[in-house]
């Protein structure tokens, strides 16, 4: 099967292309100059580098090369779509001003409406991700206290009505008081603002949107996520499982132990 990837930043788009290549697909990736990794060329049969913005020269490229199935991953940041209006073409500008609000789920439906009107069909892409869902239970070797556990119960249905009202996906909390929202800054920003307020001991929870659709804007914990939190000074992260992404697992485990950061998987059905 042929699969176009329109590819944002981070190792996702990088998973999925290496996994699908394994797989006998060939992946023609549609690249963003100075936002995605470069190493995307290894595992493309044909790349593509648009600049930010350039809407119609991406759909042009999608039927010249005669694709139906597609996959958008990878961050693009919320603020860029924003504030960066005066650089899209007359399409993406179209399109961006057609919108009932600029939320981020909003815009990334938005898009894929627009794609599909061209006739193009956006594919889920968990089966060629599966081994990177988030599992269930504590997975690394720091115990999780018991005067943490209510914070995680509370922290995570804060997030999930956060998440479902599109504001963000991560909160941080301590002594049962919410102490940081994400908004438009990202989950680590968040995460930092977080433990400017709370000091030392704070938990993060990340979830995903209630019906999440795994096409677009799946949660992705990574390493990053750990270094904001080392920063901050929080040391419980409690994600939903199996509806978000982990990146590098192992080396993750490794440093999360080593930063004394207890990290939980919780299945949806436990906090809604």
């Amino acid at each position: 099967m042929k699969i176009g990837l329109i590819a944002g930043s981070g190792t996702l788009p990088l998973e999925f292309a290496k996994n699908a290549q394994q797989t006998g697909d060939e992946v023609v990736t549609f690249a963003i100059k100075h936002i995605t990794d470069k190493k995307i060329e290894k595992y493309s049969s044909k790349i593509y580098w648009l600049h930010f913005g350039e809407a119609q020269k991406l759909v042009d490229l999608l039927h010249e090369n005669k694709i139906k199935n597609l996959v958008m991953l990878g961050k693009i940041q919320h603020y860029s779509l924003i504030f960066s209006f005066h650089k899209l073409d007359k399409r993406a500008k179209e399109l961006l001003s057609s919108l009932k609000d600029k939320k981020a789920k909003t815009i990334l439906e938005g898009v894929i409406k627009e794609l599909e009107s061209e006739g193009f069909q956006f594919i889920d892409p968990t089966p060629y991700l599966k081994k990177l869902l988030f599992p269930e239970g504590i997975i690394n070797s720091v115990p999780i206290s018991p005067d943490k556990e209510k914070d995680i119960d509370f922290g995570l249905k804060i997030a999930k009505e956060i998440a479902d009202l599109d504001i963000g996906q991560t909160v941080v909390v301590k002594d049962g008081i919410v102490i940081a929202v994400e908004g438009i800054e990202g989950t680590d920003e968040c995460i930092k603002r977080g433990g400017k307020l709370a000091g030392k001991g704070s938990v993060v929870c990340k979830v995903a949107r209630k019906n999440q659709d795994m096409r677009y804007d799946v949660p992705v914990i990574g390493l990053k996520t750990l270094e904001s939190m080392k920063k901050a000074g929080a040391t419980v992260l409690a994600v939903e499982a199996n509806k978000s992404y982990l990146l590098d697992k192992d080396q993750f485990i490794k440093t999360a132990d080593k930063y004394n950061i207890s990290v939980i998987g919780v299945p949806s059905e436990k906090f809604r």
